[in-house]
């Protein structure tokens, strides 16, 4: 394995064999780590420091990777589509969604891997404008600090700026034990924190690292990357006891370039649940988040330009009736996604955060065949990287 420049000499030599690179790192800087830094991550992006010194481009771990970004005006990035917290398919990623108007990337959840899967898939960080979570699963807010502590380094892409994070508020209670029976409380002082107290919890674990490499690397204060809101809910009745009563959908931001509301949808026990719509100059997205069957999809939904939409498959899968049952207050089945997207009006229907209890990997062909039933408009099975383009 070859050793990576640790010296001005160092880097001198790999100059040599790479051509020019005054504007990187001069004699005349001074030598900090910061700017060690930058002249090892300048070389790296132009020449790709072990095949400089080699001849050689050495060969990359295999890794999955999306078109190249192109033109288009509105467009939906998949970056990943697995269901639930197990990882239950190893190709495939935790979920989360980008919507990319004009160039300014809207994320819809950050599930496990979505740092990386963003950089596959050629979106830039310095494009990342908002994070909108729909829920506080692990699964939906895996890497969700991790866009803020690998993202706000002094690299050539990097969030330059603070992102608008919109997520739920604490949940105010906690549901009984699932067959009943007691459960432990972890953080019983405050044991559902919302959007901000994650964020602020997260800041205080993090606290070691981050405070390090501000004094070493020169790292910008990362409370400054995040600018969190949580999302108030107009007065209809919810609660963590009344989770997702029928409602209009509400707005809860609007730019330049997206108008967007939300509404409360019933996902087993937590609260708040939110699926969102984003309105365009292009066309509407609607994300369902992770939901039963209930009106409110419709609601939202309705005429919507895409549906994105999750689905659970229990078809031969050997689990009670009493286990299908709890699976079913959480999540639709695909074999009848279909009818909601169609009393929707939906114009094209895309399933993402899509699991199926009985095979792996699933087999797309059928789950195809199942979410087209009673639904007139255009289905797309999603996988990880893929992108689907409006306009």
């Amino acid at each position: 394995m070859e050793r990576l420049p640790t010296s001005r000499e160092d880097i001198g030599r790999v100059c040599v064999l790479c051509g020019p690179t005054a504007s990187i790192i001069s004699e005349s800087q001074p030598m900090s780590r910061r700017s060690l830094l930058a002249g090892v991550s300048g070389l790296a992006a132009m020449t790709g420091l072990a095949a400089c010194s080699s001849g050689t481009t050495p060969a990359a771990a295999p890794s999955p990777t999306a078109a190249p970004p192109g033109n288009a005006k509105l467009e939906v990035v998949l970056l990943g589509t697995q269901a639930g917290p197990p990882i239950g398919d190893p190709d495939r990623t935790g979920i989360s969604s980008a919507l990319v108007v004009d160039g300014r990337t809207y994320l819809i959840d950050c599930g496990r891997a979505a740092v990386t899967q963003f950089k596959r898939s050629g979106l830039r960080l310095d494009s990342l404008s908002n994070i909108f979570l729909t829920h506080l699963h692990a699964d939906h807010i895996s890497d969700y600090y991790n866009f803020f502590l690998h993202g706000g380094y002094t690299w050539p892409d990097s969030i330059k700026k603070a992102v608008q994070v919109y997520g739920p508020g604490p949940a105010g209670g906690l549901p009984p034990k699932f067959g009943g029976g007691e459960a432990p409380t972890i953080a019983p002082a405050d044991p559902t924190p919302g959007t901000a107290g994650l964020t602020e919890r997260c800041h205080e674990a993090y606290a070691y690292s981050s405070n390090v490499f501000i004094r070493d690397s020169g790292i910008p204060d990362i409370r400054t990357l995040v600018n969190v809101h949580e999302i108030s809910l107009p007065d209809v009745g919810a609660s963590y006891t009344n989770t997702a009563p029928v409602m209009q959908p509400f707005p809860i931001m609007s730019d330049d370039k997206v108008k967007v509301r939300a509404i409360l949808v019933p996902h087993g026990p937590v609260f708040p649940a939110f699926a969102f719509r984003f309105d365009t100059a292009y066309g509407s997205v609607t994300f369902s988040g992770d939901t039963t069957y209930t009106d409110n999809i419709p609601t939202l939904a309705q005429s919507t330009d895409l549906l994105v939409h999750e689905a659970i498959s229990v078809e031969g899968a050997n689990i009670t009736p009493v286990f299908k049952s709890h699976l079913l207050t959480s999540h639709v089945e695909v074999q009848k996604v279909g009818p909601i997207a169609e009393k929707a009006g939906a114009k094209q229907l895309v399933l993402s955060h899509i699991a199926d209890i009985a095979h792996q990997p699933i087999d797309a062909g059928q789950w195809q065949s199942w979410a087209q039933q009673n639904y007139h408009g255009k289905t797309v099975i999603g996988q990880d990287l893929q992108r689907i383009t409006l306009a």
